[in-house]
């Protein structure tokens, strides 16, 4: 009997895509997600309950019937930029949420619990590339929520042995490249998805916040992660967790990043059009630089990425951006 993993918010960008890889590797997921930003139509691998983790009684039932294995936890508020005018909204939601899915977990004895972190969690960094032992200093209210839910998983993880993998991520990019799921965000805030979106003639031009930080091209760099590869280190992180059983903390990312103009650039190369952009002033709290190390990550794995290339990921959310299903 395939092993059944339940996937929050697996209607969602990242979530979806993990769906896919859990499929190809045996096992069965079970999808809760409540819509509010995910998409019924990109759940094309296991089932989707609609619910909501803040209800109690329903998430319950759902444990109850369900009995699953292992939980990966993707379910939350993710735009920085509405965490800090709406705060209580996202403690609200991605900490009482946790706390409920938790509550079942244990209750329910599942065996491995993967979450969905954020490089978010180290604020303004000391280091580049930013290793996990990093003092986490958030400055927003999205990096905090997630910041005080890995705390709890340690606590919990002491208390009653559940493990789990929190995965840091930097800035997750590109779409499945057969081109059936994708990234469809509203509103829509991620770098590459709003260039693309730019070149398709949806929206007049493309905002480029500040070209004066110290780099050598005065934009601010990223470390850009394909998420197919994102998707292959979380079922990684379940088959470690099922097999050894012992928590960790990881950064996702690639260790080295790439600049607002360089990811303009490129794109316009993939898109064979200029990419009309106007510059804009510096949005306050963005770090000049975001690069993870990744030397953990490959060590505990031996994780090998599939598209470490910024082309080749601009090129499969091209394909997306121009045949969107949803």
């Amino acid at each position: 009997m395939k092993k059944k993993i339940l996937v929050t918010g697996g209607a969602g960008y990242i979530g979806s895509h993990v769906l896919k890889a859990l499929e190809k590797e045996g096992f069965s997921p079970v999808v809760i997600d409540n819509l509010s930003s995910g998409h019924r139509e990109a759940v094309l691998w296991g089932r989707l309950v609609e619910g909501d983790l803040r209800d109690q009684k329903f998430l319950t039932a759902f444990f109850e019937a369900e009995r699953p294995l292992a939980v990966l936890h993707f379910a939350a508020h993710i735009v920085v930029s509405e965490s800090v005018v709406e705060p209580l909204k996202y403690y609200e939601n991605n900490l009482s949420g946790t706390l409920n899915l938790l509550l079942c977990a244990q209750r329910f004895g599942v065996k491995a619990f993967v979450f969905s972190s954020s490089a978010a969690v180290y604020g303004a960094p000391e280091k580049i590339p930013i290793p996990e032992d990093h003092p986490v200093r958030p400055i927003n209210p999205y990096g905090a929520s997630k910041a005080m839910v890995e705390q709890v998983l340690k606590d919990a993880f002491r208390a009653y042995g559940l493990p789990f993998v929190a995965l840091r991520y930097f800035n997750a990019a590109g779409a499945d490249p057969s081109g059936l799921i994708g990234e469809a965000h509203e509103p829509e805030t991620h770098l590459i998805p709003l260039l693309l979106q730019t070149a398709l003639g949806q929206r007049p031009r493309f905002f480029l916040y500040g070209a004066d930080y110290p780099t050598p091209d005065g934009t601010c760099i990223r470390d850009f992660i394909h998420v197919e590869d994102l998707a292959t280190i979380h079922v990684l992180a379940l088959k470690y967790l099922l097999d050894k059983g012992e928590s960790l903390i990881l950064n996702c990312g690639y260790g080295h990043g790439y600049s607002v103009k360089e990811v303009l650039e490129t794109a316009e190369k993939v898109v064979k059009r200029p990419i009309p952009y106007e510059l804009k002033e510096r949005r306050p709290g963005d770090p000049p630089v975001l690069v993870a190390d990744h030397k953990l990550l490959k060590e505990t794995f031996s994780f090998h990425p599939a598209f470490d290339d910024l082309q080749a990921i601009i090129e499969t959310a091209w394909r997306w951006e121009q045949n969107r299903r949803y």
